[in-house]
């Protein structure tokens, strides 16, 4: 069969890792896959096997006003025109909100948008200015009308329920994860501490939440050091600062082989306002590190099975947080093992092959 995936480029982020894994995992299983980013800019190591292109040149970053959109559609639907030659595509899936609207716009056959965010999180978090969150809300109406959406949790598919998006279709795909290669990943060397340390991972954002974890943090023992798997940023720099935790956190940049960093660590955090699925809690017990998250929506819940296997807390509470974290420190915590059966590659490949082999 015939894939597309299609992301805006393949900087560091969890929806663009997952495009990645999906397209590495169909041409492992045979199939044609392209894998089509519109702005060429490329932080991962492309699999092997699966035909790449951009569609602009390096350091030519796209437009992203109303025409900058339509060129970008125009060239999009030529491309893939081009590349479906005399056998069609079977399926194409889009993900993150610029590129669904590319592809909209492009009027690409069979296509999916997978949904990455609880997308009722982010359009909260515009309240404070009403007539911003009803614009929000009316794009992402407009966008996802009568399409057909891949749900990257049961929260998220819920959450476009509750917000009254007619989708023709509304499926839940979970994100794929090869343990063993995960596993195998996380034997390469870097250059990790050489003393104990709690491992964060993800971009500095407001949704990231760092000023929350290093509030947590600072009323930790010394004993360990934190480490934060994101690009370094001034403002970053400042909070530090502002808790007085220069001497005890680490920036250890973006990092494309993220696993031995993880793997290495006493305790994984994730205290994010809101997720889609954070694929970082799934990867850190595969690694058998213990995990503290917050319970956002949408996917630590589904994923620690309802605080089976990982701690839960509530969003936005320093001194929860700080709790859990050193509840799991001290090995008090009983948990049960990951069951990461809902995770496994063959589950994800199988319902895009279902999709494929569908006539519309």
């Amino acid at each position: 069969m015939k894939f597309g995936l299609i992301t805006t480029n393949l900087r560091g982020g969890g929806a663009e890792k997952a495009m990645l894994k999906l397209s590495a995992l169909l041409a492992g299983r045979g199939h044609e896959t392209h894998l089509i980013i519109l702005e060429h800019r490329v932080e991962h190591a492309l699999p092997a096997a699966v035909t790449f292109t951009a569609l602009t040149e390096p350091g030519h970053p796209v437009r992203k006003g109303w025409l900058g959109k339509h060129l970008l559609a125009w060239r999009l639907r030529r491309h893939v025109k081009k590349l479906a030659g005399d056998t069609p595509f079977d399926l194409i899936v889009s993900t993150l909100p610029f590129a669904d609207e590319v592809c909209k716009q492009a009027r690409l056959p069979k296509l999916w948008h997978r949904i990455a965010n609880t997308l009722s999180a982010e359009i909260g978090r515009l309240s404070a200015t009403p007539a911003k969150a009803a614009r929000r809300l009316k794009k992402y109406r407009e966008l996802y009308d009568a399409g057909q959406l891949l749900a990257v949790s049961r929260g998220v598919a819920e959450d476009l329920h509750e917000l009254n998006i007619a989708a023709r279709r509304i499926e839940c795909l979970y994100n794929p994860f090869d343990a063993s290669a995960i596993r195998t990943a996380a034997k390469a060397p870097a250059p990790l501490p050489d003393s104990p340390y709690i491992v964060h991972v993800g971009r500095f954002s407001a949704q990231k939440r760092h000023d929350l974890l290093l509030e947590a943090f600072r009323q930790l023992p010394s004993s360990h050091r934190l480490v934060l798997l994101c690009h370094d940023d001034p403002a970053l720099q400042a909070l530090i600062g502002q808790h007085d935790l220069s001497d005890r956190v680490i920036v250890a940049g973006f990092q494309p082989n993220p696993y031995p960093w993880i793997a290495a660590a006493d305790l994984l955090v994730l205290c994010s306002d809101h997720e889609g699925m954070p694929n970082v809690l799934v990867e850190a017990l595969l690694l058998g590190v213990p995990v503290v998250s917050t319970d956002c929506p949408s996917g630590p819940r589904e994923v620690l099975q309802n605080g089976k296997c990982g701690r839960l807390v509530p969003c936005n509470d320093a001194a929860a947080l700080n709790e859990a974290m050193r509840e799991t420190l001290s090995g008090k915590s009983t948990l049960e093992p990951f069951d990461p059966s809902l995770f496994l590659p063959s589950a994800a490949i199988s319902h895009l092959e279902r999709l494929a082999q569908e006539t519309l």
